[in-house]
């Protein structure tokens, strides 16, 4: 049960898609609060997306279900979850690592910047600020540790994981930014940019097509930029002059 604007709910969707793993979508528009009714909230008592039912069996919290989509199904090659105990550990690491920083910074600053107005609610330059900080320290600790090496994902892999899923999935929603904001934050970060190609070609052409909702939502917003920007310049230019003379 998912909303592609979610970027948990997306990283889902990516794998079962990667993995030709047969699926049905419900739709769950957070935007019309569908994941706090009685209904939703049988799936996911925690009322937050993504939430599977495997037959009888329910789970949330997009990791968990990444893991189980990957023990479960069969004909998922190992790369994506290795059977290595070692490697699958570090694996768990960029994911618990994931949500206590990357996440944490990203979506509150995206939230903050751009999305909160489409939702009914205020924007929090503070918030932003806050968060910010935190998604540029991410960003540096994805960088330098996480992208280290010669591998082309995360943990020096030549192959994806699920982690490279879940984050890749977590900085794509920074294309709803304005242009200027995004290259600030990943213009320094030539390493993560390399390695977000590097995702959508091994993974195409589902990439663009789990995305194919962040890119409309900006042609969206860089569309509704242009006509503030007109409606801004078009004021200016009916202020009265004021003679010095």
């Amino acid at each position: 049960m998912p909303d592609r604007m979610s970027q948990p709910s997306r990283a889902v969707i990516f794998f079962c898609k990667v993995n030709g793993i047969d699926y049905e979508e419900i739709k769950v528009h957070i935007s019309k609060g569908q994941h706090l009714t009685p209904e939703f909230a049988e799936i996911n008592p925690m009322k937050q997306l993504p939430a599977i039912a495997d037959g009888r069996f329910k789970l949330f919290e997009s990791h968990a279900i990444l893991i189980y989509l990957a023990c479960a199904f069969p004909g998922v090659a190992d790369h994506w979850y290795p059977a290595d105990v070692f490697k699958r550990s570090k694996i768990h690491s960029v994911l618990d690592w994931h949500h206590s920083n990357l996440r944490r910074g990203a979506a509150p600053y995206v939230f903050n910047t751009t999305i909160a107005p489409i939702l009914g609610r205020p924007l929090n330059p503070q918030v932003a600020a806050e968060a910010e900080i935190i998604l540029s320290s991410s960003l540096s600790k994805l960088e330098s540790f996480w992208l280290k090496g010669n591998g082309r994902f995360l943990l020096g892999g030549n192959q994806p994981s699920i982690a490279d899923l879940s984050l890749v999935c977590e900085l794509m929603q920074l294309e709803v930014l304005d242009e200027k904001d995004r290259t600030r934050l990943l213009g320094p970060h030539k390493k993560v940019q390399q390695w977000i190609e590097n995702t959508r070609n091994a993974t195409s052409p589902h990439f663009d097509e789990v995305h194919r909702v962040i890119m409309l939502a900006k042609e969206r917003q860089q569309h509704q930029r242009l006509k503030a920007a007109k409606n801004e310049g078009g004021s200016n230019m009916k202020r009265p002059l004021v003679s010095r003379m």
